[in-house]
């Protein structure tokens, strides 16, 4: 991006980061006037204990629900659901408690609860109105980054494909982001959604609609990332690893909602849709060849986010794909399993191709990609054991 080119950073969160922010709730439930309030959250936290701690900290104070049902991969009707409870009990402000999952179907119910009709009407930009109801949001995994975008995926049950709704209308007033809400994260979840979480830095900083903000946040989130990944997952009692994948994932985030994603997420998000495949997986195993495919046209960006993660090379085309290659080793390193392991059908690969080509963020790919290049890339991750 030239210096002499105008961009704008919209900024709607307050970001409160730290050990222990899990507990201010009840002061942010107080600033925001929240009477009524709809918790958000998947079985999985339930399970966990963490839907009891905050539980613990409102009941008494203020009037509560909770809605558990939030699948992976939201689906359209986890939204309605949702929506209609929130209706019927009158929620003025919702919290969503969890991963990635929990946190977009929540923004979607602060639509629909107070504007009506069907999640799908707000597909893409530019159909939200500003009332929406406040939210706050509590992330659990280190990984989405949703807890601070303005955008929200949801999975389209009829059809099987994954579409998004986007206006900062619907970001959260603030993000409570609590590092020791992950450290019981398990060591396989931890994995996939950090590499999710580098592959947000990695598109944040590299799509062609990125701006200078975006751009440093990315580079720095995919150091921290790097550095920390491995302890986490194989030690995770270690908070300052737990810590600094946090404070990565936050960064990733912003800077991919201020920019936006590449062709990782429109491949990952045709294979949720078809195969309700795990989201931060689909997009931790497509990374490299996603990578490999740009390197023409970001050599530079690439040897940067290289050296952020270690690699040590002065000519730039070495440093990227030495840095390609790094990514690779890390995910082995990790116990990432192969695109194998998804257990993709040969002969679904030209649909999810023609899925990935009409994702809107196709067009922000640096380097320029149609079906057809969609489906070279599909069948070499077929083709790899």
């Amino acid at each position: 991006m030239s210096l002499f080119e105008s961009f704008e950073f919209i900024l709607p969160t307050r970001i409160s980061f730290g050990l222990g922010v899990v507990n201010r709730l009840t002061g942010e439930l107080d600033d925001i006037g929240a009477g009524k309030v709809m918790i958000i959250t998947d079985r999985g936290i339930v399970r966990a204990g963490l839907l009891d701690g905050v539980i613990s900290l409102i009941k008494g104070r203020f009037e509560y629900a909770v809605y558990d049902g939030v699948e992976a991969n939201p689906k359209d009707r986890n939204v309605e659901e949702a929506a209609a409870l929130a209706r019927d009990m009158e929620a003025d402000c919702i919290v969503a408690l969890g991963g990635g999952s929990p946190i977009d179907a929540a923004k979607a119910v602060c639509v629909l609860a107070l504007q009506g009709g069907r999640v799908k009407d707000y597909k893409g930009k530019g159909k939200i109105k500003d009332e929406c109801l406040p939210l706050v949001t509590i992330p659990t995994t280190s990984g989405t980054g949703s807890e601070v975008t303005f955008s929200s995926v949801i999975t389209d049950t009829r059809e099987n494909y994954k579409f998004t709704i986007k206006s900062p209308a619907i970001a959260a007033r603030v993000a409570l982001i609590d590092p020791e809400l992950t450290l019981t994260v398990p060591p396989a979840v931890t994995a996939s959604t950090g590499i999710d979480a580098l592959t947000h830095a990695i598109e944040g900083y590299t799509v062609n609609v990125t701006e200078p903000i975006a751009e440093a946040l990315g580079l720095y989130a995919a150091e921290l990332i790097a550095s920390n990944i491995k302890e986490a997952v194989h030690n995770g009692s270690n908070i300052e690893a737990r810590s600094g994948m946090m404070l990565g994932s936050l960064l990733a985030g912003l800077s991919f909602s201020h920019s936006d994603v590449g062709s990782v997420h429109c491949m990952a998000e045709a294979l949720g849709g078809m195969y309700d495949a795990p989201h931060g997986l689909c997009n931790a195993i497509l990374l490299p060849y996603v990578m490999e495919y740009n390197l023409p046209d970001v050599v530079y960006k690439y040897a940067r986010i290289a050296r952020a993660m270690g690699v040590q090379h002065s000519d730039d085309g070495q440093a990227a794909i030495l840095g390609i290659e790094r990514i690779r080793e890390l995910s082995k390193e990790i116990g990432l399993p192969c695109f194998d392991s998804l257990k993709v059908r040969k002969e679904d690969l030209e649909e999810l191709a023609a899925m990935s080509a009409i994702n809107i963020s196709t067009e922000s790919n640096p380097r320029r990609i149609d079906k057809q290049g969609y489906l070279e890339l599909f069948k070499k991750a077929h083709s790899e054991k």
